[in-house]
């Protein structure tokens, strides 16, 4: 048996709007057994812009039932039989969630008539219900309240059920189907299409921009728990009715998505991403030559378009690492800002500055020490790579860190060797480092020496 639904409400959300009428027809496959409709008290204003389109107002549903009143009597009428309606997944998400808070669990099988006559009638130019109606010449009255267009919808399936030549239906029925939980606009052969392999993913909205990227080590299978489950908040139904087309980049290995997957987020800046939006507290060590021609080192907090010979999350460590530096290679604390007042250098005082300060030491002769620290610096910085499965057979993943910093990776043939560092530059793709990716490839190299190959 299915029942043919149809609901008016106060707004697109289930966790944030309230059903203003309901209309259920039980059909056993050939006719209407059974009806049920009513006018649904909301206890909250309708909308005006809601009133206009579907003509009901808040006289008329002062009187009507709660919800909760009729909540027994639409559960019995839907359990047992299939969900159907016009963008099923819209009046089921209310249904459930209302008849979940009345302490009904609602679950049925689905059928969409949106999808279904994408498959069955394709071509048509719309699959709103109101264009449907026109090209099939289905009679439709009392359009927008729940009795005219779930009826509409009724005669819409008729035509469905005597049109399934290539058993759209009964597929759409089969329990390891997925795409009743699809996003509406969503094209099931791109989901079918996806491969099952690491990579990133992208979800494209109408006018194609990406809104959401995503990383997984089996694309298809990620893409598909997006879709699952019945959460009613307003976020999550506006995130999936945005979702229009799916696009993939494969990648050899999970880790390699993890990067990837942070750098097109910074990339894009997609709406619905948010975890790695955070501005980064991240600082570095900045070398320049004063008007005097001394070598100098500042802490600063990194900027866009700034290169620092050595960076580092908190300001603590870096006042530490410098004191380190300015002792072990005898530079003045105050041409490394460490003593802002015009007091005597303590370097002087404790015998580890030469007096540059002072101009008692030669820029030239102090330079080189200042050189030596940055280059000392540098060489305590790993230098490696990672060399992993490729996206085909014949190649291999390789991804560098030089010095500390993320290089870029890229895929090599496996015949061509790993051992150059220059060389294998040539197959790698650069990329812009950010904190998210040094600490992931930290972490990976503090469990994973054996992976690695140290340059």
């Amino acid at each position: 048996m299915y029942a043919i639904v149809d609901i008016e409400t106060t707004g697109g959300y289930a966790s944030a709007g309230s059903i203003t009428e309901i209309a259920i027809f039980i059909h056993d496959g050939h006719q209407i057994v059974q009806q049920f409709e009513t006018l649904v008290n909301p206890h909250r204003p309708i909308p005006r812009y809601i009133q206009a389109l579907t003509g009901i107002t808040d006289e008329m549903v002062e009187n009507a039932p709660a919800f909760e009143d009729v909540a027994e009597e639409v559960y019995n009428l839907l359990q047992n039989n299939i969900f159907i309606a016009h963008n099923v997944n819209f009046d089921y998400s209310f249904l459930r969630h209302q008849l979940d808070a009345c302490g009904y669990k609602l679950q049925n099988k689905k059928l969409c008539t949106v999808r279904l006559s994408r498959k069955i009638f394709p071509g048509f130019p719309s699959y709103s219900l109101g264009n449907l109606c026109r090209s099939l010449r289905i009679n439709l009255v009392n359009r927008h309240r729940a009795t005219g267009d779930a009826l509409a919808t009724v005669q819409l399936f008729e035509r469905l059920l005597s049109a399934d030549a290539n058993g759209a239906i009964a597929t759409a029925l089969n329990a390891r189907s997925k795409e009743k939980w699809l996003p509406l606009h969503l094209p099931q052969e791109q989901v079918a299409d996806l491969p099952s392999c690491p990579g990133v993913y992208y979800f494209h909205n109408e006018k194609g921009k990406v809104v959401y990227v995503g990383k997984a080590k089996n694309i298809r299978k990620r893409v598909t728990s997006h879709f699952t489950g019945n959460n009613a908040s307003r976020q999550r139904q506006e995130f999936v009715r945005n979702i229009h087309s799916i696009s993939f980049e494969k990648t050899g290995t999970e880790l390699m998505a993890f990067i990837l997957e942070s750098i097109e987020i910074r990339r894009l800046w997609p709406i619905y991403n948010n975890a790695q939006k955070r501005i980064e507290s991240k600082y570095g060590f900045y070398m320049f030559e004063d008007q005097q021609g001394y070598l100098r080192l500042a802490i600063e907090k990194r900027r866009k378009y700034t290169t620092p010979v050595f960076s580092f999350n908190m300001l603590t460590e870096g006042h530490q690492r410098l004191r380190e530096l300015v002792r072990e290679f005898k530079l003045c604390p105050k041409l490394c800002f460490l003593q802002t007042s015009q007091d005597t250098c303590t370097g002087v005082t404790e015998k580890t500055c030469k007096g540059a300060c002072e101009k008692k030491e030669k820029p030239a002769k102090y330079n080189l020490r200042v050189q030596a620290a940055v280059a000392h610096l540098l060489a305590e910085q790993p230098s490696f790579m990672i060399v992993d499965a490729g996206r085909e057979a014949t190649e291999q993943s390789c991804i560098l860190m030089e010095k500390g910093k993320f290089y870029g990776m890229g895929y090599v043939p496996r015949d061509v060797p790993v051992s150059e560092t220059e060389a294998l530059k040539d197959w790698l793709t650069q990329y812009p480092e950010n904190e998210f990716i040094l600490n992931l490839l930290r972490q990976y190299a503090g469990s994973n020496a054996a992976r690695l190959i140290s340059l």
